[in-house]
């Protein structure tokens, strides 16, 4: 597996729960993008702090070149915290609310590599061409380059 989109939980009134699922052509025209770039992409919800610390660790042992991390409201979490600067995986850091700036909800790491923070979808878009850009393969598809 090349890439990884794990969503953390929303915290509701009577605890967590998973996200609302990403709309399936959201998620087919970003599995689509990777795999014109040479790369997979897997999505992981998870509904708790315990799946998401097991995706990550699944992350690790896969070796998953580069995470897209949609904390949710696990952001907060010691457990989760250890548990990204464990998997070592570089990694862009993603939310999908409409907030004024892109500030990042994990502790400062040398993993990630950006915030991507946009409106729903297009979030996960913007992290995912950062993610293409930063493995190299952002114009893979493409035998033309702007400039050439």
């Amino acid at each position: 597996m090349s890439l990884l989109l794990i969503r953390g939980p929303e915290r509701r009134a009577h605890g967590s729960e998973p996200p609302p699922p990403l709309p399936a052509p959201v998620v087919r025209a970003l599995a689509e993008r990777a795999a014109a770039a040479g790369k997979t992409l897997a999505v992981r919800v998870c509904a708790n702090e315990a799946e998401y610390l097991h995706a990550l660790d699944g992350a690790r042992l896969t070796r998953t070149e580069l995470l897209l991390l949609d904390p949710g409201s696990a952001a907060t979490s010691a457990r989760l915290h250890a548990a990204v600067d464990h998997a070592g995986i570089p990694y862009i850091e993603v939310h999908d609310d409409d907030c004024d700036a892109p500030e990042p909800r994990l502790p400062p790491s040398r993993a990630c590599l950006a915030v991507a923070q946009g409106y729903c979808a297009q979030s996960y878009t913007l992290a995912l061409e950062m993610a293409l850009e930063h493995l190299g393969c952002a114009e893979c598809e493409s035998e033309r380059h702007v400039g050439t």
